[in-house]
């Protein structure tokens, strides 16, 4: 709006002459100068160059907003915004609906934590018909890790929604909507995403550019999944201060494992609206909401079961200070089934 031209503005004829006389061409042009100075330059009265400021800053300034309307407006367009239902109570409540279109959602936890659960779950529950709280939509599950289970998809959802997929064709119906695709190399991944115009950019910076915009000019719900490494002391102890604090804590993040972080970065951690950390502590699972604008930080204990993952409460636990984003796996071992065999 700073560029809008003068004589697109609205002034009285005689007075835009006069801006376009004196080479004051923008909007811009206009108002980075005081009304003495537009006085002088423009050989004119006070009231003339306020009169014309105050039309000019009316014309380009967006009008405030209280928060009030913010709020009313956003009940007026939830049909715009809109969440993917987890079927997980106190996670749903606490963000108002569950995983919310257009941004993207990040789930970070150590292997076989449960995040490809997760990840299926949520699958079929955006295939799932609306006529049972679903999006009645298509899944596309980019699985970069081979850790996609056709079989263990069709448990959950057997388990789950047994009305469903116990109905003749339903199953097959349902899992034709997720299409799976496995690249073979980052190039692969690279090359595709080139395909729809995408510049060369930071490798990790087009990749977050690209998931934003399709998240937000889509309205869809996307969610990445992000792995854990060790944090280096350097990058713990930024600060002087911090050095006596990392001798005196080491010993205690080795023995909770609270040392890990997420491994792409503060870059990716920016990128991300809500981020969804999975740990173990004391041998118990649990699902932290580490980052939402809309929640307070709290930790949900929850179990592997034969139909996905299951709170064990749906009353969060409070989180502060370091817990907000520590990252544990005391205690942790792959889940397994009932059959004996790994969920990564």
């Amino acid at each position: 709006m700073a560029n809008k031209l003068i004589r697109e503005i609205g002034l009285p004829k005689s007075i835009a002459n006069i801006f376009a006389a004196r080479n004051i061409v923008t909007a811009k042009d206009a108002l980075s100068l005081t009304e003495f100075e537009l006085m002088e330059l423009l050989d004119v009265g006070w009231a003339e160059v306020t009169s014309a400021v105050a039309h000019i800053s009316a014309i380009v300034c967006p009008p405030y907003q209280s928060a009030l309307s913010l709020m009313e407006q956003r009940v007026q367009n939830e049909h715009l915004a809109g969440h993917l239902p987890t079927r997980l109570k106190g996670l749903d409540e606490a963000l108002c609906g569950g995983i919310p279109f257009g941004v993207l959602t990040e789930l970070v936890g150590p292997a076989g934590i449960g995040k490809t659960q997760f990840c299926l779950k949520l699958s079929l529950l955006a295939s799932l018909p609306s006529s049972y709280g679903g999006l009645d939509g298509h899944v596309i599950y980019i699985d970069v890790e081979s850790k996609f289970s056709s079989r263990r998809l069709i448990e959950i959802g057997a388990k789950s929604f047994p009305e469903i997929f116990l109905t003749k064709g339903m199953a097959q119906k349902m899992s034709g909507r997720i299409l799976v695709w496995r690249p073979a190399s980052l190039s692969e991944f690279t090359e595709r995403e080139y395909e729809q115009g995408i510049p060369r950019q930071h490798p990790l910076g087009w990749h977050v550019s690209f998931i934003k915009s399709l998240a937000e000019f889509s309205r869809i719900p996307i969610v990445v999944t992000n792995q854990v490494r060790s944090q280096s002391r350097d990058e713990a102890c930024q600060f002087s201060f911090q050095v006596q604090r990392w001798k005196e804590t080491k010993e205690d993040q080795a023995r909770y494992g609270s040392h890990l972080v997420a491994a792409l970065g503060v870059h990716w951690a920016h990128a991300v609206t809500i981020r969804l950390v999975l740990e173990a502590k004391s041998g118990q699972r649990f699902l932290k909401v580490s980052k939402s604008p809309i929640s307070p930080p709290l930790a949900f204990p929850f179990d592997i079961t034969a139909s996905g993952m299951s709170l064990l409460s749906d009353d969060g636990i409070d989180l502060t200070g370091p817990d907000i984003n520590a990252i544990r796996s005391q205690g942790h071992s792959d889940i397994i089934n009932f059959t004996g065999e790994s969920l990564q």
